[in-house]
């Protein structure tokens, strides 16, 4: 399975110098757009030189600076896929029906742990158990349940956890309680949704810590985002399969769980007793 350049960023970060770095940044900051422009053009916008930005590349795994944009041009066409597109050029099931779709989800499953680092979920965890703060989630047109789930099960164990539903204009109402202490959970996929990234910028401007769940091409809203959890979705099927994600949703439920044990239990005791 093919990683993106997203995912090869997440794996190799760590080992980069810190002009890299910044190259690697200013990618997922405009990704993948600022890769599509010139080298002398990345890396006035990196901050870097063209050396630099070719160093970058070299060391995901690319022979040269065109190959580095044909790979960002197939991610890029791949995002704008439709599930009409899909549907009209459904991938070969290879027999059966239930197999290649179970493979293909377990494969996602295992190729979204692999590029998320432990050191990640035990930061997001942290951050979600933190009480000095309120933890607000949202998600998509199809990932809004996601969203949901998370929030019901985080609102059992620790108060001031808010799912924001209904209407673009009434997540607006709410930026009024947000503030640098809160986190915003968000689900978005392919399509990328523009309310939700007009939320988040105005959330960001905020200094409200953004938790981005999304696909392995990034949503827009990366941009803004303190954590960036890269999710396979791509299925045989006109659409996207969002298993992966709901998975390290509830590893991430359980982590925090975990954090918030006796003040945990002690809430669900007391509302156990209010039944």
């Amino acid at each position: 399975m093919i990683s993106s350049i997203a995912e090869l960023i997440a794996d190799r970060i760590g080992t980069m110098p810190a002009s890299e770095r910044r190259a690697a940044q200013t990618l997922i900051a405009s990704y993948p757009m600022i890769g599509l422009k010139t080298v002398a053009e990345f890396s006035a916008a990196a901050g870097v030189s063209s050396p630099t930005i070719l160093r970058f590349v070299a060391r995901l795994g690319f022979q040269n600076y065109p190959e580095f944009q044909s790979s960002l041009q197939d991610e890029l066409a791949a995002q704008l896929q439709s599930p009409a597109t899909r549907t009209l050029n459904p991938p070969s099931p290879g027999g059966g029906t239930v197999s290649p779709m179970l493979e293909a989800t377990l494969d996602n499953m295992r190729e979204t742990f692999r590029h998320l680092s432990d050191k990640q979920l035990v930061d997001i965890a942290a951050r979600l158990a933190d009480r000095r703060g309120k933890t607000f989630l949202i998600g998509g047109r199809f990932t809004d349940p996601l969203a949901r789930y998370m929030a019901a099960h985080l609102a059992v164990i620790q108060p001031d956890v808010f799912h924001l539903a209904g209407q673009e204009s009434m997540w607006r109402d709410r930026l009024i309680d947000m503030g640098k202490r809160d986190v915003l959970v968000i689900f978005d996929i392919r399509r990328y949704q523009d309310s939700l990234l007009r939320f988040a910028e105005k959330a960001h401007q905020r200094g409200v810590q953004i938790v981005l769940f999304t696909d392995q091409w990034l949503s827009p809203i990366a941009r803004f985002a303190r954590h960036v959890i890269a999710g396979r979705t791509a299925v045989p099927s006109a659409w996207d399969s969002s298993a992966a994600l709901f998975v390290v949703a509830e590893t991430l439920i359980g982590a925090v769980t975990r954090q918030l044990e006796a003040d945990g239990a002690r809430r669900i005791r007391e509302m156990e007793g209010l039944r």
